[in-house]
């Protein structure tokens, strides 16, 4: 492989890990922006229900109304509030973790590819005489290459067991709602 090969490979390596920081910049981005745009809601309609809340509360003369008021429609209609906005919030975070992983997976496999025909060229070329060396040199490549899908793995393994501890969370805010209903 010539000077300049390698030199267009190392900078076309280097524009796939700059397009992969944009995407994953991205990601975080519009994640942040949903969670922003979330947020700025709950917190609007959170004071729209308060003031509605206070004024249903404040037509009340009898304590006993105002308590029963209070206890069956507002903690209620809060607990459905929380529930719902923490929902939204698990939405984004796994729409989020599933583009990150095909990001991940798509880095993972050019420099997968990247390396084979790296080694491919550098074995190809080998001057006669140096078979020991390329078969060490394949040895070792093949080694590197069972790492790759060691990291691979590791990162999948990582990405699921994110969406199993969200799906875990959002089971059992599902679970403590539907056991509020049902007392």
């Amino acid at each position: 492989m010539s000077k300049d090969s390698y030199s267009e490979a190392a900078a076309k390596s280097q524009q796939k890990a700059l397009d992969a920081s944009k995407a994953v910049g991205r990601v975080t981005m519009e994640s942040a922006q949903a969670i922003a745009q979330i947020n700025q809601q709950a917190a609007q309609e959170f004071a729209e229900r308060i003031q509605k809340r206070l004024s249903d509360l404040l037509k009340t003369q009898d304590p006993k109304t105002a308590f029963d008021y209070v206890h069956a429609e507002v903690l209620q209609d809060a607990s459905k509030e929380v529930t719902r906005y923490h929902q939204q919030l698990l939405d984004v975070l796994r729409s989020g973790n599933k583009e990150l992983v095909a990001i991940a997976e798509a880095m993972i496999q050019d420099s997968k590819n990247d390396f084979i025909h790296f080694v491919n060229d550098a074995t190809n070329n080998a001057p006669a005489g140096s078979e020991a060396y390329v078969s060490v040199f394949k040895t070792s490549f093949n080694n590197a290459l069972q790492n790759f899908e060691l990291v691979r793995a590791a990162m999948s393994d990582s990405f699921t067991n994110f969406e199993k501890s969200v799906d875990s969370v959002t089971n059992l805010s599902q679970a403590k709602t539907s056991g509020k209903k049902k007392s």
